[in-house]
């Protein structure tokens, strides 16, 4: 629009201008047979009065005025206007805005990504960088060097000062970018590389590292002391019964942050001090030094080694213990197979004692109640003799006598065959002669009878 209408104002200002131009020619014509010269303007533009032209200049000056005092401000972009007057001010909104006119307007990305190209990024990708890099190179604080893929998106300030204060300090975005935001990246790369060892990075630190270096993009540089440490270790060495020990010596370095109140030290950069907001912060790669990596290869080489080596001996010595435990295992199930017998031939001797003893206690039980019998069957017997010693003494016969003699006899041996005999029996002798009740019964019997005789003898 502000083209056309340019183009509109010139074309109606040169055609008021060629409109008075007048250009005198003669015209012959007939009139009444006569033949009259006619002077006349031969002007093509002539005929358009000045008004018409002036209408048309006017117009396109106000179309003009207006094309270049209204714009539309795009979605991603800010705008730094400087007046005809020397007044500043921006646009940080979407929508259409009015402004002087003949204003100066700087256009800025709201958005401004900075990263590391690489081969692998096509064209559309790289056009819409505002800013390229290449690999940072860094040191950590063991001297071991890497290179480092970071990618970063920053938010210029929303608020309207710090923005005009920012646009007058750096003019454009390029200039933003390539003296300001990609060293500051630099920088603050080569900071966190200082912060941490190579060593503690590939051991678990990588996500503490990136969150180091977006956290100093962010509120500033930390301030750091660095501080040496020495650790004394001893490595245990099992060789058969002898335990040996390896001393060694381990140098690490830690950088800690200097602490104010509780609260980590900041050096301003020039991203915090101008509002300048990181939105996104990426570290794609870092990439050590192969020599480093190649010495890691080895360690890791080395440590597997050491590993299969001393399992081995762990292993042989769980083996030696193991036939130690099963020999001892073997003892002691030998032991309690052996307790185990002996107890059974404690137990048998014992089981035997006892019924050796309930056997005794029975024949001595068994031998009184045939004693007793047999005191009965006697004391029957010198019954009988005494009726009979009676019956003899009040004039029984000799027939009658003898009758009654054999009668007892036969009585008294009955008795003797219905006499239960234990079949064990202790008897105790004081003699050296062996003697059983049997003969001590018929011995006492006969004895009676022989009393008995001797006294209806001397009668």
């Amino acid at each position: 629009m502000t083209y056309i209408s340019i183009i509109v104002f010139i074309v109606a200002l040169l055609g008021l201008l060629i409109s008075k131009i007048k250009i005198d020619k003669e015209r012959v014509r007939l009139l009444n047979g006569v033949k009259e010269t006619i002077n006349y303007n031969a002007n093509p533009l002539v005929d358009i009065s000045t008004g018409i032209w002036l209408s048309i200049i006017i117009s396109s000056l106000i179309v003009w005025v207006i094309s270049i005092s209204i714009f539309f401000s795009l979605a991603g972009k800010q705008y730094f206007i400087v007046s005809p007057m020397g007044t500043k001010t921006a646009i940080v909104t979407e929508g259409i805005k009015l402004v002087m006119p003949l204003s100066k307007i700087s256009v800025w990305d709201k958005y401004i990504d900075v990263r590391v190209t690489t081969e692998k990024m096509d064209k559309d990708a790289l056009n819409e960088l505002e800013g390229q890099m290449s690999p940072v190179g860094i040191r950590f604080v063991d001297q071991v060097t890497a290179k480092t893929y970071p990618a970063v998106r920053f938010q210029l300030p929303f608020d309207k000062d710090s923005f005009i204060k920012m646009a007058i300090k750096f003019r454009s975005v390029s200039n933003l970018v390539n003296n300001t935001l990609i060293p500051t990246i630099k920088e603050q790369l080569l900071n966190t590389g200082y912060m941490f060892s190579a060593q503690d990075y590939i051991s678990g630190e990588a996500q503490n590292f990136r969150q180091t270096f977006e956290e100093q993009l962010l509120d500033g540089a930390y301030k750091v002391k660095k501080l040496t440490v020495r650790d004394t270790t001893y490595e245990e060495i099992s060789q058969t019964d002898i335990n040996r020990k390896v001393k060694s010596i381990k140098t690490s370095y830690n950088v800690v942050k200097v602490l104010s109140n509780g609260i980590p030290e900041r050096i301003p950069t020039e991203i915090t001090e101008n509002n300048i907001l990181v939105s996104q912060v990426i570290l794609d790669n870092v990439a050590l030094e192969e020599a480093f990596v190649k010495r890691l290869e080895n360690q890791r080489d080395e440590s597997a080694k050491r590993q299969l080596e001393q399992q081995k001996v762990k292993t042989a010595k769980d083996a030696r213990e193991r036939i130690i435990a099963e020999g001892e295992r073997d003892k002691a199930q030998e032991k309690v197979k052996q307790e185990l017998a002996q107890v059974q031939v404690l137990i048998n001797k014992e089981t035997m004692l006892k019924e050796e003893e309930t056997n005794k206690k029975l024949a001595q039980i068994q031998l009184e109640t045939e004693r007793i019998k047999a005191n009965q069957v006697k004391v029957k017997a010198d019954a009988d003799a005494y009726e009979i010693r009676k019956k003899v003494s009040a004039g029984i016969t000799p027939e009658k006598k003898l009758q009654m003699e054999l009668d007892a006899s036969v009585q008294r041996l009955e008795a003797i065959s219905k006499l239960t005999l234990p079949t064990t029996m202790f008897i105790g002798s004081s003699g050296s002669g062996d003697s059983d009740l049997l003969t001590k019964l018929i011995g006492a019997d006969i004895a009676t009878k022989i009393n008995a005789n001797n006294r209806i003898t001397t009668k």
